[in-house]
């Protein structure tokens, strides 16, 4: 069984839409216990008794605004957050899911799991929307606005293993975000990272990739600094809005491109759906000695029920235990 802790108070529509997506993982994944940290009356009220659920009194939340997560993390140990955190860092549980503020999370991974040991930096990673026939990872989004090569490396190898074991990608294709395809382009991060990246045996390199690649490319990972990947995903969400907006807008100038919309109403729908980042459910912070997924702060049930299932596959695939053994090996290999 894979046990997991939920937060049950972080998010816009918490607590009773996270409380339907705790119920739909239940009936969906036979294979999972749940630790809910959150209020223990509205949890019942709302969710009853269930052999396979642990409910743990924890009404205190982290807000969604908190100017000071870092202080709040330090003062506050008892929000439902921090004690689901502190679950996955006593081994009680093998991962956590929450929706809570993005910064939150980033922080309480740091004070209170804390890294994995020899793992330089950490990288918030979401799984890109399905186009090309293939999902995508994108990584760092916003953990570390600036990465060394080193620290892209790093983070190349850890989604390497977890598209091999989550995904059963056998070889995973990692690509550099730059400014040109070429080999020596870009600042002098990317052409250290470059080097590192085409050299080293746990990664399988394309090499550099541009922005307009992102969703045609072969490649399976996208590795970038914080600031860069931050842009090109908050870029992403723009332009899907702005073309749903833009069609909307078309199709009603006139009967006869209503007429047409109504011939192309299932492309339509599958394009809304493909776009949809409900049906990937959240982002995984990769790096800290624990499995944590940010779902999306304005999860429904639904949506909350996928990332639930993202944890509990990258614990099924003991990713991290994985990544330890790459970072041990190539410790040894420096002491030699």
């Amino acid at each position: 069984m894979v046990k997991l802790a939920i937060d049950i108070m972080g998010g816009d529509h918490a607590p009773l839409e996270i409380i339907k997506g705790v119920k739909i993982a239940l009936e969906r994944f036979p294979d999972i216990e749940l630790v809910l940290f959150g209020d223990e009356k509205v949890i019942k009220e709302h969710l009853g008794e269930h052999e396979r659920i642990q409910i743990v009194h924890a009404p205190d939340k982290v807000d969604m605004g908190e100017a000071d997560p870092i202080g709040e993390i330090r003062r506050n140990r008892e929000t439902s957050l921090v004690k689901a955190f502190q679950a996955v860092k006593d081994k009680e549980v093998d991962g956590v899911v929450t929706a809570g503020p993005t910064q939150g999370v980033v922080t309480a991974a740091h004070l209170v799991i804390r890294r994995i040991k020899g793992m330089k930096r950490t990288a918030l990673c979401p799984i890109l929307p399905n186009m090309g026939g293939k999902h995508r990872l994108l990584l760092d989004v916003g953990a570390n606005l600036e990465l060394r090569s080193e620290h892209l490396l790093q983070l190349a190898q850890y989604a390497s293993i977890y598209l091999k074991e989550v995904q059963g990608i056998e070889k995973p294709l990692v690509g550099l975000m730059n400014v040109g395809s070429e080999e020596g382009k870009g600042r002098e991060v990317e052409k250290e990272a470059f080097q590192l990246l085409i050299n080293d045996p746990n990664v399988n390199f394309f090499g550099n990739l541009e922005g307009k690649d992102i969703f045609t490319t072969e490649c399976d990972i996208i590795v970038t600094d914080g600031f860069s990947g931050n842009l090109i995903m908050k870029t992403c969400e723009g332009v899907a809005v702005a073309v749903g907006r833009f069609l909307k807008e078309e199709i009603s100038q006139s009967i006869f491109r209503k007429i047409g919309y109504l011939f192309l109403n299932k492309v339509f729908k599958k394009f809304k759906k493909t776009l949809n980042a409900d049906e990937i459910g959240g982002a995984h912070l990769f790096g800290v000695d624990g499995v944590v997924v940010k779902a999306h702060g304005s999860s429904d049930g639904y949506a909350f029920s996928n990332a639930i299932n993202q944890a509990r596959l990258a614990v099924k695939g003991q990713v991290i235990e994985k990544m330890k053994n790459i970072i041990t090996k190539e410790g040894n290999n420096l002491n030699e």
